[in-house]
């Protein structure tokens, strides 16, 4: 590997990186203001989606300058490809983010729904999920990616349970449809972006090992 190429990866593994920080903030920041209605902090984090699909596009477009510049082979190619689609989940987990914080603008308008426990845990466990995809990708840790594709199976599990106790207020009280509507929608959306960090790690894997993963059974044990 050339020093410029080895230098112009660095450079975009940490442009990646800083990429990851801002989405990592967006998902926190709009589940906060879910969960203490707080309407001036979902704006917040609505206003600064530009700046993120901003960031995306800039790392696109060195992508693509790095390919036309260096035209990498192996695994510096696989880096460069897992690079792009990390990239796209990325900016899709900051519009998933945005759509949290929608909701969260219009739950602050309706009656108060009690905020179901297990979201805290839901939440906790995806952004989990996401720092620990990016972790692998720096590491080329493929046993950790590994883990959390697995990690993904328990946040469906909190899903599940959120919405069934939404179902549950929602069946008590007809009030409580609107704004349990919207908080399903809303829970729906932190799944979503597990499924993203899912991806990530899967990407971790096919860069390491030429791999792909997805849509198979995941052997955390595999070396």
């Amino acid at each position: 590997m050339s020093k410029h190429l080895q230098r112009d990866l660095e450079n975009l593994q940490a442009d990646l990186l800083a990429l990851a920080a801002s989405v990592e903030q967006a998902v926190h920041e709009a589940v906060t203001s879910l969960q203490d209605r707080d309407p001036e902090l979902a704006q917040q984090v609505i206003d600064g989606d530009s700046k993120i699909d901003q960031e995306e596009n800039h790392i696109e477009e060195e992508c693509l300058k790095i390919l036309a510049l260096h035209q990498p082979v192996a695994v510096d190619l696989r880096r460069i490809a897992a690079a792009l689609k990390i990239n796209t989940d990325l900016e899709r987990m900051a519009d998933v983010a945005e759509d949290i914080a929608e909701r969260a603008l219009h739950l602050a308008q309706l009656p108060p729904i009690p905020i179901p426990e297990k979201l805290q845990h839901m939440t906790n466990l995806t952004t989990q999920m996401v720092r620990q995809s990016l972790d692998c990708f720096v590491n080329l840790d493929t046993r950790q990616a590994r883990v959390v594709c697995q990690m993904d199976d328990e946040v469906d599990h909190y899903n599940k349970e959120i919405i069934d106790e939404l179902l549950v207020a929602m069946r008590e009280s007809a009030e409580m449809v609107e704004p349990g509507l919207s908080l399903f929608s809303a829970t729906r959306h932190l799944e979503r972006i597990a499924d993203h960090a899912t991806n990530i790690a899967e990407d971790v894997v096919y860069l390491v090992e030429g791999e792909i993963i997805r849509h198979r059974p995941v052997e955390v044990n595999k070396v």
